[in-house]
């Protein structure tokens, strides 16, 4: 037992704040969900919850932690069904950038940027750069293959793996872009960097 709960609760509690947490963040956003909507359905009080997450903030990066180790095996896909580094590439972006779109977690940061920078303020530079290192670390060892094979051009193997990362944040600029534009304007620039990084 740890502070009143046996381990098999606290696992179920916890699992239950984040099912909980994945749907109001979705549907609210991180600053309208308060700490008792999160709590109430759990049957848990108010101050309990700091006794599994430190933070609303912290719940959220759980969540999205968890949303991507789902995500990732469909992601990394391209990188075993296409022999050519174009095509892979074309796939990639197509299927990160539709996830990153569609997603209503993910989404919901892209709808409020004061969301997002909540999240980056939790994190210290350090961890920030440990997490686009992870984020990269997935597919580089295909771009370091591709690279050593000749078929991928650019300064290095990290370069070129940062460049094709890099096109996902296209997204944040959807209202930027217009919406009438964005879907072909997504595409030329997905096809237009897969082409330019390939030889």
């Amino acid at each position: 037992m740890s502070g009143g709960f046996s381990d098999e609760e606290r696992e179920r509690i916890r699992e239950r704040l984040v099912a909980e947490g994945r749907d109001l963040f979705a549907r609210y956003g991180m600053q309208k969900t308060t700490i008792a909507d999160l709590t109430d359905p759990v049957g848990i009080a108010d101050g309990t919850f700091y006794r599994f997450f430190d933070s609303k903030e912290a719940l959220y990066v759980e969540i999205l932690e968890r949303e991507g180790e789902a995500m990732l095996p469909d992601l990394l896909e391209p990188f075993e069904e296409h022999d050519d580094p174009e095509t892979t590439i074309v796939a990639f972006l197509t299927r990160l950038m539709d996830e990153i779109e569609t997603n209503p977690l993910v989404r919901r940061l892209l709808v409020d940027p004061s969301e997002l920078q909540r999240l980056r303020d939790h994190h210290t530079e350090e961890e920030l750069r440990a997490d686009r290192e992870e984020s990269l670390a997935y597919f580089l060892p295909y771009v370091e293959a591709w690279y050593e094979a000749g078929e991928v051009d650019g300064p290095n193997p990290k370069v070129v793996a940062s460049a094709i990362r890099a096109v996902s944040f296209l997204t944040l600029h959807r209202e930027d872009i217009g919406e009438d534009l964005y879907p072909e304007t997504r595409d030329l620039v997905v096809r237009a960097v897969a082409r330019g990084l390939t030889t």
